[in-house]
This record gives structure tokens, C-alpha cells and sequence, in this order.
């Protein structure tokens, strides 16, 4: 796996989506230093950036700040691919890296983070760990280690 170490801001992303302007990034920063609220949640009350749209920010912000996971390189634990079933893997777009009686690690896509985050949070009753990976990575792995008939690379995916 490789790390990769460039940090973005929330605000950052925000603007290069033109959801919010430098000038209304201050104004959340100058609000969060008085309540100390979370930047996402002063972005939806203060301008009424959709929650959707601070979750996807968010995703993008994360997908940037963890290892990614080369697939070619790395061989899933088998105790990790017993963790997930091949519905959920496919439903929820992950792939099990690693278990070490703790923490599973699971890859994913930037583009699917968020489902798949909700995905381990609602249903995985253990400490979860994401990494990064593209979108044909994740398909390909998919495809060799959750094989099910009819399931192809999802057409469309950014990587």
C-alpha cells in the first residue's frame, strides 16, 4: 500500500465546487472557533449546503488523507473475506483487505465511500478501517474474489 499525504480542506473543496466563496468559508471558520461545531454541520445551518453535498466534500477530503490499495500487489486476507458476503460486497462496493482480530480494513472507491461507510457502520460489528482504491481495482477484485453471476464492473465509475 502507499500513502498519500497531501491534506485538502473542507472549505477547499466546497469552493472548487462553487458551493460555497472564500468570503463564506471564513465567515463558517469564525463561527466554528466561538461554538466549536463542525465545519460540515456550521456549512448546512449557515448557508444551507445540503447534507448529501458535506457527506460527498467529506468523502473526497478522506479519499485523499488514507493509504491506497493496489489489488495487483495485495491478496485479500481470507479471514477478512469471510467478514463480508458477496451480496454486500457488491451492494456496498468494498473489498476486505485485511483482519487482524480488531480492525477490518476495507477497500473502497472515493466515489463510493459514503455508501460504504454507511454500509459499516450499520451493519459490520467491529472496528472498520478504509483504504482508497479505482474503480476498475475494485471491480476487478470483485470479480476474482466475490464472483456472482450476472455482476459485471459497474459501467461509468470514476476512479
Amino acid at each position: 500500500m502507499t500513502v498519500q499525504t497531501r491534506t485538502i480542506r473542507l472549505g477547499t473543496i466546497l469552493v472548487h465546487r462553487g458551493i460555497l466563496t472564500e468570503d463564506q468559508v471564513q465567515r463558517v471558520l469564525v463561527a466554528q472557533q466561538r461554538s466549536g461545531e463542525p465545519f460540515g454541520l456550521l456549512c448546512e445551518r449557515l448557508f444551507g449546503v445540503a447534507p448529501s453535498t458535506i457527506e460527498s466534500a467529506w468523502a473526497q477530503q478522506y479519499a485523499g488523507l488514507v493509504e491506497t490499495v493496489d489489488f495487483t500487489t495485495v491478496d485479500p486476507d481470507p479471514a477478512a473475506l469471510d467478514l463480508v458476503t458477496r451480496r454486500q460486497a457488491w451492494q456496498f462496493r468494498v473489498m476486505p483487505v485485511s483482519w487482524d482480530g480488531e480492525e477490518l480494513t476495507l477497500a473502497t472507491t472515493p466515489n463510493d465511500l459514503c455508501r460504504a461507510l454507511r454500509f459499516a457502520t450499520n451493519v459490520i460489528d467491529r472496528s472498520v478501517f478504509f483504504v482508497m482504491t479505482s474503480s476498475t481495482a475494485l471491480d476487478e477484485a470483485l470479480q476474482q474474489y466475490y464472483p456472482l453471476p450476472g455482476m459485471d464492473a459497474v459501467p461509468n465509475q470514476a476512479a
